[in-house]
């Protein structure tokens, strides 16, 4: 089995805001560890590994992070597809969250929204901040993900509100 395999079952199995900033404590520094932290959360959510995310920077509650320009993921436009940028929406405002909780928190996204203000085109890399979450009390919380081109313009604006609350066991 993969070191990699491993480790998305790891994560799977303890999907907690301490077990993602520890992988991304040992893979930051690495050759390709944005990626591998990218293929990492493609295994948590295989949907959300089709735009295949690169990780550029993971905080308590903060996260940059990359999808490349490339075939798969753009329209007969030949821009990046509204889905793909949707999709990378709710990676960004979900890694922010996950980041962000807790110990015995989990959230569980409830509403996405996106607003898409011009064509995107080459990568695209979404920044989102989210609330540090440590009372332990159930509710929602909206965060933003802003999805800006290489030039640095915001080229599409995600909205998601997660439900955060205490992990049943």
């Amino acid at each position: 089995m993969s070191m990699l395999h491993n480790l998305t079952r790891s994560l799977n199995q303890l999907a907690t805001s301490e077990t993602l900033r520890r992988a991304w404590s040992l893979l930051r520094h690495a050759p390709g560890g944005g990626v591998l932290m990218g293929q990492l959360i493609g295994g948590l959510a295989p949907y959300s590994g089709t735009i295949r995310p690169e990780v550029l920077v993971l905080e308590e509650g903060y996260v940059r992070v990359r999808m490349r320009d490339r075939r798969a993921v753009r329209n007969h436009l030949r821009s990046v597809h509204a889905i793909a940028l949707m999709n990378l929406g709710e990676v960004a405002t979900g890694m922010a969250v996950l980041s962000s909780l807790g110990e015995g928190m989990r959230g569980i996204i409830t509403h996405l929204e996106m607003d898409y203000l011009k064509k995107a085109r080459g990568s695209i890399t979404a920044e989102c901040r989210a609330p540090i979450t440590t009372d332990g009390e159930r509710r929602e919380y909206d965060v933003q993900a802003d999805l800006t081109d290489d030039a640095g313009e915001v080229v599409a604006r995600a909205r998601a509100r997660w439900l955060i609350g205490p992990a049943m066991h």
